[in-house]
């Protein structure tokens, strides 16, 4: 590698953050219990790298080049922060906890920490975008957009959850099996996050994106390793698998979008269809129902297409009904509505979602204007429909996903 050539470096130091952030963070953390401390320092052995590799070349192991940086870099904070006396103790632990790194395979203290985040110590309503954050490197604003927060608010509240963990000295260990269930909701709806902002790339052209469906389902088959018969950690590697199985349907071959309803049966994925199925009937013994068994049962509603050639929309819309009530969520709000609709009518379903038009939650969500411009055009209101075509077209960030809208626009002009 020449000097300045740092294109192998770049791409070197991106395949590590998407494969061990996480596992280098918990690594860090798990002794100290300083999650911003761990991510500093880990930010800081990225940096070291793109200005090193290109140089010197990609290390052979660089997961541990980057830890051995951030190991220093973590010491070299403990001694500028604390005096020499009050940093005695705090250097030993670092030292002997990062020490074990050198010439061993380095501990995956993933899931550990996750539980760790998910701590009754820490905000209920934090915990899943602390985990998002400290597992898989989101930033404040990606989680942000996918929690309908403003971006300062979530930035303050993931530093103070971070302290938190430190100041509690909650312990990074997988909890006792009567503890777990508490901490569970938390690292389910973490981990359904997470998939969800890589399904929602299925090009996997965004760099922070890429693989997250993959990590989200690695995350969720971990679960369900460490809990094999709680059925909410069922339901949502099922849901998960579901999604994914329909991932090389959701473009054509010209890289066009193509809606769930529009899409050929036979292009999914039969394997993980089949190991969902299984998931979510595991878990359905259970008798225990939540919300991941009931989308789950949702995206298995509209496997049978794959049989009778249309999906079960009377169950879909019991379904979401059922969801509407656990939840009270917008989002499945405006689900239920497209369901109805094709149950009972545009009409119906239009009233429906009128029911949540006033939830300010909604007014930047372009799912939300898509579903309205849809079925008001269904109901023969093209002045209102256009409206709304215009609303989720200046929404919608994906090319693909606003070039149907855009065709769909210009079918309703045609008629």
């Amino acid at each position: 590698m020449t000097r300045g050539d740092d294109a192998p470096a770049r791409a070197t130091a991106e395949a590590v953050a998407r494969r061990s952030y996480g596992k280098l963070v918990a690594f860090l953390a798990a002794r100290t219990r300083d999650v911003a401390a761990a991510e500093d320092a880990l930010a800081d052995a990225f940096a070291a790298a793109l200005a090193d590799w290109p140089a010197s070349g990609v290390p052979d192991k660089p997961e541990a080049w980057l830890l051995a940086v951030a190991r220093r870099r973590a010491i070299d904070a403990v001694r500028r922060q604390r005096t020499a006396a009050d940093a005695t103790g705090d250097l030993k632990l670092v030292a002997e906890e990062l020490a074990a790194a050198d010439e061993v395979q380095i501990p995956d203290h993933r899931l550990a920490l996750m539980f760790a985040c998910a701590h009754p110590a820490i905000d209920p309503g934090i915990r899943a975008p602390l985990i998002l954050q400290t597992i898989l490197g989101f930033d404040a604003a990606t989680i942000a957009s996918a929690f309908l927060v403003a971006p300062s608010t979530m930035g303050q509240r993931l530093s103070r959850a971070k302290r938190r963990i430190g100041e509690a000295g909650i312990p990074f260990r997988v909890p006792e099996r009567e503890e777990l269930e508490g901490r569970l909701e938390a690292v389910l709806d973490a981990i359904y996050a997470a998939f969800a902002e890589g399904w929602s790339d299925p090009a996997a052209t965004e760099v922070r994106r890429r693989n997250l469906a993959e990590e989200g389902i690695w995350l969720g088959r971990l679960v369900v390793r460490l809990l094999p018969e709680q059925p909410e950690a069922l339901g949502l590697l099922s849901l998960m698998l579901h999604a994914e199985a329909r991932r090389s349907a959701r473009r054509d071959a010209k890289g066009d979008y193509v809606p769930l309803a529009d899409q050929d049966p036979a292009a999914w994925d039969q394997p993980l269809i089949e190991e969902a199925e299984a998931l979510l009937l595991r878990a359905s013994e259970r008798r225990a129902f939540g919300r991941y068994q009931l989308e789950a049962a949702v995206q298995s509603a509209h496997v049978v297409r794959r049989r009778t050639g249309r999906a079960d929309w009377a169950a879909i819309a019991q379904l979401y009904d059922a969801l509407q009530a656990i939840t009270d969520s917008p989002v499945v709000a405006i689900n239920r509505a497209v369901a109805v609709a094709e149950t009972e009518g545009a009409l119906a379903g239009l009233a429906a979602l009128n029911a949540v038009s006033g939830d300010p939650r909604l007014a930047e969500y372009q799912p939300y204007w898509a579903a309205r411009a849809e079925l008001l055009s269904r109901s023969g209101d093209t002045a209102g429909a256009e409206e709304a075509y215009v609303r989720a077209i200046g929404l919608e960030s994906d090319p693909a996903v606003r070039r149907f809208l855009q065709r769909s626009r210009d079918e309703m002009r045609r008629y």
